[in-house]
């Protein structure tokens, strides 16, 4: 009676170890110890765009964005995007992401009271430039590969700006990047057009002047057998 109690205790233990092992094989292989989102989503959630959504989108440059941003817009965007991970106000308590008061052109992944950044960005380097801010919410995991931020990014251009300046409002910031002049690009165009004008001038002129030479000349003083390349 003991051995068969041994018996099958042995066979439930050899059990348990085959499918030990059979999940940890298959963890690796389907990567199911890696996080990551569906190929398809089930229904749209905010702040997290579809796949191949993200990523900054052609358009204006980022100074002309923020130049003709909207920081009220930005407040509301920031609350509704990211105030469930994170506060603004200076002060503010942690939450699954570190108080931004004061961000704009701070190190990257330092201070933030004691906040444990990833090492993806603790090691990152370089400050929160406004580029560097624009870069990270288009999309975080491209910024910084490893980050611990779930946050897909966002597409539209014009949000992140906004965004930006709402977090240039808490707590200040460098003075932002000014927008390329236009005023060059439209001078060299009125040139252009100047000399297209004196161009087209230029030969109505000629036949003008030849009338009036000849309405000066006296008729006795035409040679009698004269062409045109002679005048």
């Amino acid at each position: 009676m003991q051995d068969r109690f041994n018996t099958a205790a042995g066979w439930v233990l050899f059990s348990g170890i085959v499918a030990l092992g059979l999940s940890s094989v298959s963890a690796k292989y389907f990567q199911a110890d890696k996080p990551h989102r569906p190929h398809e989503m089930g229904y749209p959630i905010e702040g997290v765009v579809e796949e191949g959504e993200g990523g900054a989108d052609a358009g204006p440059s980022l100074a002309v964005r923020l130049a003709s941003g909207d920081v009220a817009a930005g407040e509301k965007a920031a609350q509704g995007r990211c105030g469930t991970c994170h506060t603004f106000d200076q002060g503010g308590g942690v939450k699954q992401g570190p108080n931004l008061w004061a961000t704009v052109g701070e190190p990257i992944g330092k201070g933030k009271a004691g906040f444990a950044f990833s090492s993806a960005l603790s090691g990152h380097g370089g400050d929160w430039s406004y580029e560097n801010l624009d870069a990270w919410l288009a999309s975080p995991k491209a910024f910084a590969p490893g980050t611990k931020m779930s946050f897909a990014g966002l597409s539209n251009g014009q949000d992140r700006a906004n965004i930006i300046l709402y977090l240039k409002q808490q707590g200040g910031g460098p003075a932002l990047p000014t927008p390329e002049a236009a005023a060059p690009a439209a001078e060299g165009a009125d040139k252009a057009a100047a000399g297209d004008q004196t161009a087209t001038a230029g030969p109505a002129e000629k036949p003008g002047a030849d009338a009036a030479g000849a309405v000066a000349m006296p008729a006795g003083d035409q040679p009698a057998n004269s062409n045109k390349g002679d005048h």
